[in-house]
């Protein structure tokens, strides 16, 4: 690679960089302007910023979206708000830095889940980076003695689960197939903001949006615009602009970083103490997700003949698709790209 080439992959891979860090501070972001009573005040805010910069800035994509393809698009929008709610809710009753860890054992859930549906072998050293994350996630969050996981810890591992199920849909429905990205993200977030709005609107669900912006202080805005303009907007055209410029691939390993960044900022700004087992854990999940994003992922079954699909579903995606969804992140990313992959959004933690 010669120098002035070397120094444009930097130049792209900066951008990307940074998204994992704002990605990895978002947990502490959320946590700094969320309180029990106001999370899905907080929600509707923070994607009512957005949506109109989508919308305006994809109008003419949008307007081209079949019927089939908006429905789609919305029943990814109830999971992506399942996953949302859960998240931030789970950041409210645990630390940052359990936060941002827990939510990455995504890597491993999804490739996990598509074994049992594919009907294939999961290699051994998966396997064995699955049970090193496991092991992770208990000591990180047994860190100060062993006792009964936190509520937070037990909704981040929920949304965990709910961004496999994410992954899943959007690599198999045939209904979102072609759908451009900005669409996509633009009617998830859309569907998503729906339901906040009217779970708002039900007794006992905590503060109304405008009772939660009226009460919010300089600090408070200053943590959703910085989740809204920094971890949603600035992170889904990074998206978009680095993976013009350079692999999918690429992108994924860097934003895979996310869990770092997250560890980083929780033991560093928000002044998280795990103890030596939960460093331990830190430690180990770290590795278990890296192991687990280059080890194979195992065989393909014997040919059979093949099952017909199912109403919106289409053939199972191919080995390049599994990795990819190993590494979705929820908002911004095609599921032609990414199998993908959450505020968060789709990319947003």
């Amino acid at each position: 690679m010669t120098v002035t080439a070397a120094r444009r992959a930097w130049l792209t891979d900066l951008p990307v960089l940074l998204v994992a860090v704002v990605w990895g501070s978002s947990y502490l972001a959320a946590k700094g302007v969320t309180t029990s009573g106001t999370v899905l005040a907080v929600l509707v805010l923070r994607f009512a910023v957005v949506l109109p910069v989508l919308v305006a800035t994809g109008w003419r994509r949008l307007r081209a979206m079949s019927g089939a393809q908006m429905r789609g698009a919305g029943t990814l929008g109830l999971i992506l708000a399942a996953i949302f709610v859960m998240e931030t809710y789970g950041v409210v009753h645990t630390s940052a830095t359990n936060a941002g860890l827990i939510i990455s054992l995504t890597m491993i859930f999804t490739p996990l889940a598509e074994s049992r549906i594919r009907g294939t072998r999961l290699s051994p050293a998966f396997l064995a980076a699955a049970g090193l994350s496991v092991l992770g996630v208990v000591l990180l969050t047994q860190g100060a003695g062993f006792s009964r996981p936190s509520l937070g810890d037990l909704l981040m591992l929920g949304a965990a689960v709910a961004r496999t199920v994410h992954v899943l849909a959007m690599s198999r429905m045939r209904s979102v197939e072609g759908a451009d990205a900005m669409s996509l993200t633009t009617v998830q977030l859309g569907a998503s903001v729906l339901v906040f709005a009217v779970l708002c609107a039900a007794p006992g669900t905590g503060a109304t949006p405008w009772a939660a912006a009226a009460a919010f202080g300089a600090g408070d805005w200053a943590w959703l615009l910085y989740l809204s303009v920094f971890c949603t907007l600035f992170a889904f055209f990074v998206q978009m602009w680095a993976v013009r410029r350079t692999s999918p691939s690429r992108v994924s390993l860097l934003l895979g970083t996310e869990p770092v960044w997250a560890a980083v900022t929780g033991i560093a700004l928000a002044g998280d103490r795990p103890g030596w087992a939960g460093l331990l854990g830190v430690l180990l999940i770290l590795a278990g997700t890296a192991w687990g994003r280059t080890a194979p992922a195992g065989t393909e079954p014997p040919p059979a003949t093949p099952a017909p699909a199912g109403p919106g579903l289409e053939p199972a995606a191919p080995a390049s698709n599994r990795r990819a969804a190993r590494n979705h992140r929820p908002v911004a990313d095609p599921p032609a790209r990414r199998a993908s992959r959450g505020p968060h959004a789709t990319a947003v933690p």
